[in-house]
């Protein structure tokens, strides 16, 4: 059976090299772009499974093509830094990046995130094939689809998370050290700030439009469902 396709879209040949290496030799299939503008059409041509994104790209810089591929794709995106400030790795998680790494870095825990991203991606197909519902909202398993009264709206991979996490707590209060936990895992939410929560939920009711106030605010506290 085939394996998952990877887009690795970065200008340091020596890297790309690096990650083709390691990449394939877990048995993935590597595709390369060497700048923004051949990222983006790359993902239009290939429909991967994941991106490796790097942040500082010629043409168009990695940021920017985020803000772009969230429009129309899902797929997991973990982004490559040389920055180290908490603000450009908010920023990129913000965009809707799934994950991150900061250069220099270890490839074998690179890869291990990697293999966590792909699990996770893989994870609502495999859970039960179910909907949840909420009100007007739906989110549907089988097809990775939120739909707020019959309607699909687009939704990050992370937003489709949140959602996730919400229904599945069936209106229990989730604070925001615990949705960092639940949405990103132990390891990422010991690096972030829980204001990222509050601007995802942010988001997220913008999205959900006139189905917003299910997404309730604990004063404090965090966050619950209204069902």
């Amino acid at each position: 059976m085939a394996r998952e396709k990877i887009l690795v879209v970065e200008d340091d040949a020596n890297i790309v090299k690096l990650l083709r290496y390691n990449l394939e030799k877990e048995g993935w299939r590597v595709v390369a772009a060497a700048d923004g503008e051949a990222g983006l059409a790359a993902l239009r041509r290939e429909r991967p499974d994941l991106v490796v994104l790097d942040a500082m790209l010629p043409k168009l810089d990695g940021f920017e093509l985020l803000k772009l591929a969230r429009r129309e794709f899902r797929a997991p995106v973990l982004m490559l830094t040389a920055r180290k400030e908490e603000v450009d790795r908010v920023l990129g998680l913000e965009l809707g990046a799934d994950d991150y790494v900061t250069k220099p870095f270890s490839v074998r825990e690179f890869c291990a995130r990697v293999k966590a991203l792909l699990r996770r991606a893989a994870a609502p197909e495999a859970a039960s094939g179910g909907v949840l519902r909420a009100g007007g909202v739906e989110l549907d398993y089988e097809r990775y689809e939120a739909r707020v009264r019959g309607k699909a709206v687009a939704l990050t991979s992370k937003e489709f998370e949140f959602l996730k996490v919400l229904l599945q707590a069936g209106g229990r209060v989730l604070s925001r050290d615990r949705l960092l936990e639940k949405v990103w895992g132990y390891d990422r939410a010991l690096d972030l700030d829980t204001r990222t929560v509050d601007q995802h939920v942010a988001r997220l009711r913008d999205k959900l439009g006139p189905e917003s106030g299910l997404v309730a605010t604990v004063k404090n506290v965090g966050y619950r469902l209204k069902a």
